[in-house]
């Protein structure tokens, strides 16, 4: 089981591979599943929007696609899944929140790894439950640097 970490037409070259994956690691065990094979690929935009199209039949860009392929193991749920990362969106996230690039990239990577482990974020609700999700996790990833 593994973390893996990859490019998709992008020069973006990810520091901090083990640190993020043991907080990944942490993730998945306090929602109470087992990390399976998660990769994580940063990508650049016209990647993106060539994979919203394929695969959402979306015509515009977003920060993150996620490709879910968990399974339950008759006791526990394995984490696995694809998640496809737009860098410069995430950059222009991060101006446009008054965030560090770094700090924005952290939340779309645990976004996708919430979206893998079950929860929604289509409905207020569901958003609602998301955000503070992420602020939880990223939280935990701060007393883990």
């Amino acid at each position: 089981m593994a973390i893996t970490y990859h490019t998709e037409r992008s020069g973006f070259a990810y520091k901090g591979r083990r640190l993020t994956s043991r907080w990944l690691e942490e993730v998945v065990k306090a929602e109470g599943g087992i990390v399976g094979e998660i990769n994580i690929a940063f990508c650049s935009d016209d990647y993106m929007l060539q994979t919203n199209r394929q695969f959402l039949e979306h015509d515009y860009l977003t920060d993150i696609i996620t490709f879910d392929y968990c399974q339950d193991n008759g006791t526990k749920r394995i984490i696995s899944g694809d998640l496809a990362i737009g860098v410069d969106c995430v950059r222009d996230n991060a101006d446009r929140f008054g965030t560090t690039f770094e700090r924005e990239l952290k939340r779309v990577i645990v976004h996708g790894v919430l979206h893998l482990l079950g929860y929604k974020d289509k409905k207020e609700t569901e958003q609602a439950v998301m955000r503070s999700k992420e602020e939880d996790y990223l939280a935990l990833l701060d007393k883990m640097a």
